[in-house]
C-alpha cells in the first residue's frame, strides 16, 4: 500500500514536471520564433524532469554554475537526439541550425546551447520549486 502512494505521488511529480516543461519549452519557442510544434512539447517535458532531477543525482552542494553545465548537456543532447528522429528520419523538418556556425548535423549549435545554459537556471529552480510539493 505504501509502494503504491509513493508510485502514484512520483507519477504525480514527474507528470507535473513534463507538463510544465513542454508548456514552458513551446512558450520560449513560440516567443522566440513565433511558433511551435507539437514535438516541441514532448522534448521540453522530457528535458524539465531532466534538470529537475540533476540534484538527486549529484551532491546537492554542488554549485549552480555546474548544475547549469550539465543541464546544457541534457538538453542539447536530448535535442539531437530528437532531433535526428523527428527532423531527420521522420522528415517533419521542425527546425534546422544547418545555417548556424558550429552545427552537428543542423540539430543542435552552439548558440543554442549557450541559451540553454542561461535558461537552465530558472529552470533549475522552477522544477526545485515544484518539487517541493511532492516531498513526503
Amino acid at each position: 500500500m505504501v509502494y503504491d502512494l509513493l508510485s502514484l505521488n512520483t507519477f504525480r511529480e514527474y507528470f507535473t514536471l513534463f507538463l510544465v516543461g513542454g508548456i514552458l519549452y513551446v512558450l520560449i519557442e513560440i516567443g522566440y520564433r513565433g511558433y511551435s510544434h507539437i514535438s516541441m512539447f514532448i522534448v521540453g517535458g522530457i528535458c524539465f524532469i531532466l534538470i529537475s532531477s540533476i540534484s538527486e543525482f549529484i551532491p546537492f552542494k554542488t554549485s549552480i554554475f555546474l548544475q547549469m553545465l550539465i543541464a546544457c548537456i541534457l538538453i542539447t543532447s536530448v535535442e539531437l537526439i530528437s532531433g535526428i528522429i523527428i527532423n531527420i528520419f521522420l522528415k517533419l523538418n521542425v527546425w534546422d541550425y544547418s545555417l548556424n556556425k558550429f552545427n552537428l548535423l543542423g540539430q543542435i549549435c552552439l548558440k543554442a546551447s549557450i541559451t540553454w545554459f542561461f535558461l537552465s537556471l530558472p529552470a533549475i529552480y522552477i522544477g526545485k520549486f515544484i518539487k517541493s510539493f511532492f516531498i513526503n
